[in-house]
């Protein structure tokens, strides 16, 4: 019984280290797969800065902390009325 607990405990620990080593590059690639939007939603410059800021490792997932206390860090352009559009 404790052999097999020890053999478990190795082998969850294992998979923790290789699950961690990839969870920078799965937030880089989610970053990189909502540009677009970020660009649409905050115009070029604001979306790509978010954008940025998002893919790098450690400031993304400071800046995620921060906007859930603070809100958003780059706003929003203002909503183009539809009759301004023509």
């Amino acid at each position: 019984m404790g052999a097999a607990r020890r053999i478990g405990a190795w082998a969850g620990l294992k998979a923790a280290r290789r699950l961690s080593k990839s969870v920078p590059l799965v937030g880089t690639a989610l970053a990189l797969a909502f540009v677009g939007d970020a660009v649409r939603r905050k115009g070029l410059l604001r979306g790509l800065l978010d954008s940025a800021l998002d893919a790098t490792p450690i400031v993304g997932a400071v800046k995620a902390g921060v906007e859930l206390v603070r809100g958003d860090t780059f706003p929003d352009r203002p909503a183009v009325p539809p009759a301004a559009r023509s």
